[in-house]
């Protein structure tokens, strides 16, 4: 193994036991107020806003947001999208991103190893709706294979990260 393949990033290293238990209660419930969270994880007000302060700064925090349940408001079909591509250049890889991210429907979109170039995970109110979302996919760009997978049960989702155990040097 290399050592790139080993190295952690420099933000993750300055997170301390503290910063992890502020992380997991704002993953919990960011609507906490400070004097909340400060004293779930052992600190008064200011220094706790301080370390969350920081942590927005640092780009661990990327935005504080309110999860929505996608049935309630009439998007009730989670669709799992692989595309293959018979082009791998800079250029289509650039126009087939911005034209992907445009779209609304799309909530997640990898790259991917293996035998799928792309994965996409797309929500929806109905099959008509699916239809049209997939006519646009397919006239943005050329693609080699587009496979839908339409999930039945939603068994598991979270939103909050495993948050790694501070590791000891």
């Amino acid at each position: 193994m290399t050592d790139a393949a080993v190295q952690i990033p420099e933000t993750s290293r300055r997170l301390d036991a503290i910063d992890r238990k502020i992380l997991m209660v704002l993953q919990e419930d960011a609507s906490l107020s400070v004097a909340e969270i400060g004293d779930r994880v052992g600190l008064s007000s200011t220094p706790c806003w301080k370390r969350i302060q920081r942590l927005e700064a640092d780009g661990v925090i990327l935005k504080r947001v309110a999860l929505v349940d996608q049935n309630k408001i009439g998007l009730g079909i989670s669709v799992f999208v692989s595309v293959e591509s018979a082009d791998h250049s800079d250029a289509w890889l650039k126009k087939f991103a911005e034209a992907v991210s445009a779209m609304p429907e799309v909530m997640e979109f990898y790259r991917m190893a293996g035998d799928v170039d792309y994965m996409l995970r797309v929500v929806v109110a109905d099959m008509q709706a699916y239809d049209i979302f997939y006519k646009k996919l397919i006239s943005a760009v050329p693609l080699k294979n587009v496979t839908s997978r339409f999930a039945m049960e939603k068994i598991k989702s979270v939103t909050a990260l495993p948050i790694p155990a501070v590791v000891a040097a």
